[in-house]
């Protein structure tokens, strides 16, 4: 059975991880730790995060990548921050210790974009080329083999998963720039206190107007120019993506349809809904699905995409997992099982 280390399981996107790994089929949890040497982190896991009692211990250890080599562990997964993961997936990767990531630290191939859009200097560009996206629908047998899995974001996934088989398809004017309102429950904020995400001051309101920092990474990795606004919402956790974009000339919804449809037909965490019904927040959450809607405007040429996931899930936990299965020569959705139930302990759901 293989053997996981967890790194930064104390965060909202760690403790989604270990939710899905203790009940996943082929995965030993052998390491838990903070995001840092010197985090104060509880004994249990379950002390931080309630919802995850009444499994068996959660213990924390401290972070000593030195003591996870020596555990032989199969991989590691960082549910970090940017810099942390800047510093550790190099480490692991440099020791033969596949690494999958759930940090931006490895997302966008151009080192000039960290500073910019990140506010550090990459320092070891050279594994910026060897990083795979870890898109699990569309990047399979590259994941497979990589030694480094970059995770992709919450927003992007809600974006990528829709549009990248219609630019590949050759569907999309990339003459238009595509704008893309997104709309994130507060978990996606992280669980540090902050006052405008404190239960009585969250609102429904935009940030980062066309210079937060998935924007690169959404433009990269769909093939398309962006245009990007962010909204935080007054829920827990979800994203509704609502899309915008032009279709070449003599393309329709139908084809848009078709294509999306037989690209995610064997994809049992990617559902294009009927014509006319339209996603949910609610009917993704906990669950690792992405559910696509469209409709088209035939007069502009423009079509209307609308995408929800469950951001801690499809958007980082259940994706990473996802790519830890095919790393690990696994069934890709091993371990996320169909429910339209909230679980007691918070496992993810395709």
């Amino acid at each position: 059975m293989p053997t996981v280390a967890v790194v930064g399981a104390t965060g909202y996107a760690g403790a989604e991880l270990v939710s899905i790994l203790r009940s996943h089929p082929e995965f030993d949890l052998a390491i838990l730790t903070g995001s840092s040497r010197t985090e104060a982190a509880a004994a249990d896991l379950a002390d931080l995060h309630p919802r995850l009692r009444g499994g068996g211990p959660l213990p924390l250890t401290p972070l000593d990548p030195e003591a996870i080599v020596a555990a032989s562990v199969d991989a590691v997964l960082l549910a970090t921050p940017h810099e942390a993961s800047l510093e550790l997936a190099p480490w692991f990767v440099d020791r033969g210790v596949p690494v999958i990531d759930l940090s931006a630290a490895f997302r966008l191939s151009d080192p000039a974009d960290y500073p910019a859009h990140y506010g550090f200097t990459h320092d070891r560009p050279e594994l910026l080329a060897d990083a795979v996206y870890g898109i699990a629908e569309l990047a399979g047998d590259a994941i497979a083999t990589a030694s480094l899995v970059a995770v992709p974001g919450c927003y992007p996934t809600s974006v990528i998963l829709p549009v990248r088989p219609l630019v590949d398809a050759g569907l999309v004017d990339l003459a238009e720039v595509v704008i893309v309102d997104s709309t994130s429950g507060v978990s996606g904020a992280g669980r540090a206190a902050k006052a405008h995400t404190s239960f009585c001051e969250v609102s429904l309101q935009a940030y980062g107007a066309l210079e937060h920092r998935h924007q690169p990474e959404m433009a990269e990795h769909a093939g398309v120019p962006v245009m990007f606004t962010p909204h935080l919402g007054a829920f827990d956790r979800g994203i509704l993506s609502a899309i915008h974009l032009r279709l070449v000339e003599g393309a329709t919804e139908s084809d848009a349809r078709a294509v999306l449809e037989r690209t995610y037909a064997d994809h049992a965490c990617v559902h294009v809904l009927p014509a006319g019904s339209w996603p949910s927040v609610g009917a993704v959450r906990y669950g690792n699905r992405c559910d696509i809607g469209l409709r088209g405007a035939p007069s502009h040429r423009r079509l209307l995409i609308s995408s929800a996931i469950d951001n801690l899930v499809k958007g980082a936990a259940g994706q990473a997992v996802q790519c830890l299965n095919l790393r690990c020569g696994l069934p890709r959705d091993l371990g996320l099982v169909a429910t339209s139930a909230a679980p007691s302990t918070g496992a993810a759901r395709c």
